[in-house]
């Protein structure tokens, strides 16, 4: 007779295999088949082996590949399996982080992996103008640390951008990046599954990465959706002719799972791919680079204690994201000259790596609370029943709900100059608050102080009252901040100021965002669910009449959020513009055999967030590599 599956012993087991994927290994480099941990043995004890995958490998490094990849996120993932598909190169992969396993794949558990190995566990500098809901007013900056980099912990949402964001980058002098360019490649790695774009000429069906609609969505969305129309904002496919309205989230799931980089681009290439390398758990240290000819020929790296060096053939490619990226670029003498004197890097090229960082910053909130009951997510939800559908295949449990999120509004504001088709904010609406798993792993993957949660919403997890929560994010800040070295270690964090908030616009644009989420909320469709304010004053802010505009300004710099999409610090451009490092063929200025293809090239803050653009990048990269060596 079959065991019953108590929610403990899933938790534990899920816990046992997280743990499995991510621990120092000293036994983990495998075989080019990848044998999986014996960890296993308990899940398909419980008949749940078969759609359980936890691979733990990596391929003992060779001394020469023609193309090295380091970092396997997003763009690298993409890049390394579209390079791979010529079977005359060979492609090694490099990630510092281990391998996916089921708990990834829970899009509900998104907050939890913030919490987890899976995160660099970024922290900002302190910040003066923002992030004062924080120990030391500093903000968290998750980055994903795990073969799929920050597509394996991010909440999913799959937003490519606005057309003026692309045809400002080509104008800036980056030929090939107009949007009529760049859209095929949104188009080659896409999958979609979404109800009524089924002949949409802006939608792909046939790429390896699924787009979907979320399967499980509450009273609440389809209240909010309702309203927001009343409210004059059209209904909208966001991805497709305009961004302006408001529509059902768009996610990176196939059938109710995170469908990561990783299992959308490696893992169902890995085992016939024999010119395919990878290696987990392994750090990289500097490029390895010719000072006469300013050329990069390899890199160093570290792996269980021991040190190597690979040789490049053809290309050395940084896809380690917009704080690794540039980190390796100055620990291999590539950047401020003023910087990497003082920690005693030899210059080899001069050019400003990480003198620029944009990031969308957020408010969280505000909250409202309704009279609905059993629409918001609490992790008591999440009972055996629930868990073990969700496992055995149910795609429309709340176990594939994305972190809460459930739809986003595209806003133009008053205040702000940009073009009439290009939004200003956006709202994002969730069915729940920090109050969803009792001020836990979403409190602490956003480094709010205990009492944030305790004195504005322990009342609704202790009475599980139905609530949801807007995050308002801002598209395009004035604020720039920067990264920098503080010594040559390669182990230690950059120095990361996002300098938030310090364009006072910033701030009042989201204001004007908070102003239009509070009059939705007062639309026929919300009032019908009893919709109304949470009335419980913001930490700090209380000296300010709740919600007057100077307490939601207070609000804006308490509960500062920011949701992974840090650009510009390999920023993309001509050599002419001092302001940039790489070409519109994403090549290193004056440097040979070397590329940046992630996030990090982005110019400026792009109308979206930046995942989608994270596959592009990789995709058209492989078009360049290819052209380039072909």
């Amino acid at each position: 007779m079959e065991r019953p599956l108590s929610l403990s012993l899933l938790l534990s087991l899920l816990l046992v295999v997280l743990a499995s994927g991510q621990r120092s290994q000293k036994t983990q480099t495998r075989n080019r088949n990848g044998n999986p941990s014996p960890e296993l043995d308990d899940l398909r004890r419980l008949g749940l082996g078969n759609i359980i995958n936890v691979p733990l490998y990596s391929d003992v490094p060779q001394s020469h590949y023609d193309f090295i990849v380091v970092g396997a996120g997003a763009a690298g993932c993409t890049l390394a399996a579209r390079l791979s598909e010529n079977p005359q190169w060979s492609v090694f992969l490099i990630e510092a982080g281990g391998v996916e396993n089921l708990v990834h794949q829970v899009p509900v558990l998104a907050a939890h992996l913030q919490a987890t190995a899976s995160n660099w566990g970024y922290l900002s500098q302190p910040q003066r103008h923002a992030c004062r809901g924080m120990p030391q007013n500093q903000c968290a900056l998750p980055r994903g640390k795990v073969l799929g980099g920050t597509s394996s912990i991010n909440y999913m949402i799959y937003n490519r951008g606005n057309k003026r964001d692309f045809d400002g980058w080509a104008a800036a002098g980056n030929p090939g990046w107009s949007y009529e360019e760049v859209l095929p490649y949104f188009l080659r790695s896409e999958r979609a599954q979404l109800q009524g774009l089924e002949h949409s000429p802006y939608h792909n069906h046939s790429g390896p990465l699924s787009v979907e609609d979320v399967r499980h969505r509450s009273r609440l969305a389809h209240s909010y959706l309702r309203a927001a129309q009343e409210a004059g904002h059209p209904k909208t496919d966001y991805n497709g002719e305009s961004q302006l309205g408001v529509s059902y989230v768009q996610a990176t799931t196939q059938k109710g799972r995170r469908h990561s980089a990783f299992r959308a681009f490696i893992e169902p290439i890995r085992q016939r791919r024999r010119n395919l390398h990878i290696l987990t758990l392994a750090r990289v240290t500097r490029i390895l680079i010719d000072g006469a000819t300013k050329s990069a020929y390899g890199v160093e790296l570290t792996h269980q204690g021991r040190r190597y060096q690979v040789k490049a053939r053809k290309e050395v490619i940084l896809s380690a994201g917009a704080f690794n990226s540039p980190q390796l670029l100055m620990l291999s003498g590539i950047g401020p000259e003023d910087n990497l004197k003082a920690i005693g890097v030899p210059l080899v090229k001069a050019l400003p790596v990480g003198k620029r960082l944009y990031d969308h910053m957020c408010h969280f909130g505000p909250t409202f609370v309704t009279n609905t009951t059993g629409e918001s997510l609490f992790a008591a939800q999440l009972g055996p029943p629930v868990v073990k559908e969700f496992l055995l295949g149910r795609a429309d449990t709340i176990m594939s709900s994305i972190g809460g999120v459930e739809t986003l509004t595209f806003i133009k504001v008053p205040s702000a100059q940009s073009p009439p088709t290009q939004p200003d904010i956006e709202l994002i609406q969730v069915a729940g608050s920090l109050a969803s798993d009792e001020g836990t792993a979403l409190a602490k993957g956003a480094n709010f102080k205990p009492e944030i949660y305790t004195r504005m919403y322990k009342d609704l997890a202790d009475r599980r009252q139905d609530h949801f929560s807007f995050l308002i994010m801002h598209f395009s800040p004035a604020s720039v901040g920067r990264l920098w070295l503080h010594n040559r270690n390669p182990l230690e964090w950059p120095r990361i100021d996002p300098k938030y908030f310090s364009a006072p616009g910033d701030v009042e644009q989201l204001l004007e965002g908070i102003k239009e989420a509070i009059r939705i909320s007062q639309m026929p469709a919300m009032q019908a669910i009893g919709t109304r304010l949470l009335d419980k004053p913001v930490p700090g802010c209380e000296s300010f009449p709740f919600a007057s505009d100077d307490y939601w300004r207070c609000s804006i710099r308490t509960l500062s959020y920011t949701l992974h999409h840090q650009v510009a610090t390999c920023r993309m451009g001509p050599e002419s513009d001092p302001t940039t490092v790489v070409d519109h063929r994403l090549k290193v200025h004056g440097m040979r055999r070397l590329r940046v293809v992630d996030t990090s090239i982005i110019p400026v803050p792009p109308t979206a967030h930046t995942n989608a653009a994270a596959f592009m990048i990789g995709e058209k990269a492989a078009d360049l590599v290819r052209a380039d060596w072909s």
